[in-house]
């Protein structure tokens, strides 16, 4: 019998409204998590980025909360970066507004006063960084005695980033008696304190791999003088198709940004230093395709979720293994395959030699084949036994797929036609990656159907 979100307990309203956005059948979080939240079960859960997480508790949530007063919200979902706060509310939203629900995100780098107005309007799920919400308490424009159910979402990346104080002073501000749910990658650690001192008797899930599956991805280490680094870059970028390139710094990530421009590779940056809205632009075009590489700070990828995302390009070497798997988990998700490429400078080859040792890589450690990247992909896509370098493979396929090159200047902007998304004949690594999902009847813009007077049909749930 197949699973659907009616037979987890949905709603019969919102779960047609749930087709009509294109989701069909639930992922495994989902499946597992859902009618435990419904029941109103902390709920503790390990799962990867881009599994489903936010449906799985944004579901129950927007179930469970309506008619919130003013500053007093009835559901928080508490958020590592402001990326992955937009990203949540982004995606409840239409849903919330199908139920006649509200949902707003909090997050630093911008103004106060949006915020402030919204949250003074009443708001019944608030998503939220901590470091924002803490202020806005502290200026009395915030009240969580009320909250009935809270999320916090990438547990072990608040960890990671020293949130986890800030977020416990959070939820000793909620009623004792309020639903917890906690989605992280791990389980253990400082995610099992919260787990232990901030939920009741939760049911525990675990679903899919702990760390990114690297049997899914082709790993290549490529020794590089730092000084042909950029163009090697480009080749590669404009050979496999969606990139996203790591560096340490972000004034490094700026400069190679930069740099992939000149050398002919489309390209946006993204990091703490930019503006939200500098930060949201670039997200966005890398997701639209009218980029074809984002060069990141790890920070600021965290939490980041796109699909098709062919490559990962260590520009800059990772901290260590944990690192590695994180950056590299950006690519090859829910059994699609990916390409994670490592540039190496003679004094790092070992400390790459020792990551490949722990992590147990299938890797090739070499230089890029001297026709630089042409027949890249029938390189990239062969087994990890065939070397990258191998120069007949480069030279079999140069002739029948040249690389194409933007001129360095004044090549002006593609056409939508000519987009990396759109144009997969320049080649991407083959990904069996789930279909984009459907927008919904009678709305261009992804965003639930609405009356004529704007406001959202009310599904009854």
């Amino acid at each position: 019998m197949t699973t659907t979100f009616a037979s987890l307990g949905i709603p019969d309203g919102l779960a047609e409204f749930l087709e009509e956005l294109g989701f069909i059948t639930p992922f495994d979080v989902q499946t597992a998590t859902i009618p435990d939240a419904l029941a109103g079960r902390d709920v503790s859960a390990r799962a990867p980025t881009g599994s489903g997480k936010t449906l799985a508790f944004g579901l129950a949530m927007l179930i469970r909360v309506e008619g919130a007063k003013p500053r007093r919200p009835l559901g928080l979902v508490l958020a590592p970066t402001r990326e992955l706060a937009e990203q949540i509310q982004r995606e409840l939203d239409p849903i919330a507004r199908a139920g006649g629900r509200s949902i707003i995100a909090i997050y630093g780098g911008v103004g106060y006063e949006p915020q402030k107005r919204a949250l003074a309007r009443g708001v019944d799920v608030l998503v939220a960084c901590p470091g924002r919400l803490a202020d806005l308490i502290g200026q009395g424009e915030v009240d969580l005695n009320e909250v009935e159910v809270v999320v916090v979402d990438e547990a072990d990346r608040m960890a990671d980033m020293g949130f986890l104080p800030e977020v416990k002073r959070l939820l000793n501000r909620t009623p004792d008696d309020r639903q917890t749910m906690l989605f992280s990658a791990t389980l253990d650690g400082d995610v099992a304190v919260l787990t232990r001192n901030y939920q009741r008797d939760p049911v525990r899930h675990e679903v899919g791999d702990a760390e990114p599956n690297i049997e899914d991805m082709r790993h290549l280490f490529w020794r590089l003088d730092p000084t042909g680094r950029v163009d090697v870059a480009a080749d590669l970028i404009q050979a496999v198709g969606p990139t996203i390139v790591f560096c340490r710094t972000r004034r490094g990530a700026d400069r190679v940004a930069t740099q992939l421009e000149r050398a002919g590779a489309t390209a946006a940056a993204i990091h703490g230093s930019r503006s939200q809205s500098q930060r949201n632009r670039a997200l966005q075009s890398f997701a639209d395709g009218n980029v074809e590489a984002l060069v990141a700070t790890d920070v600021a990828a965290r939490g980041i979720h796109v699909d098709g995302v062919a490559c990962v390009l260590h520009f800059d070497p990772p901290s260590d293994e944990k690192a590695y798997l994180h950056r590299s988990g950006r690519t090859a998700r829910a059994g699609a395959q990916g390409v994670v490429v490592s540039f190496v400078a003679d004094d790092e080859l070992r400390d790459a030699d020792k990551l490949v040792r722990i992590l147990r890589l299938r890797a090739d450690l070499n230089t890029p084949a001297p026709v630089s990247l042409q027949g890249a992909m029938e390189r990239l896509n062969a087994g990890p036994d065939v070397s990258f370098a191998d120069v007949n493979l480069a030279l079999a396929n140069a002739e029948a797929a040249p690389l194409r090159r933007r001129p360095r200047s004044g090549g002006g902007p593609r056409s939508n036609g000519d987009s990396p998304r759109n144009n997969r004949s320049r080649g991407g690594p083959t990904r069996n990656a789930a279909p984009r999902r459907r927008k919904p009847r009678g709305s261009s813009n992804g965003r639930a159907a609405t009356t004529t007077s704007g406001r959202s049909k009310n599904r009854n749930f």
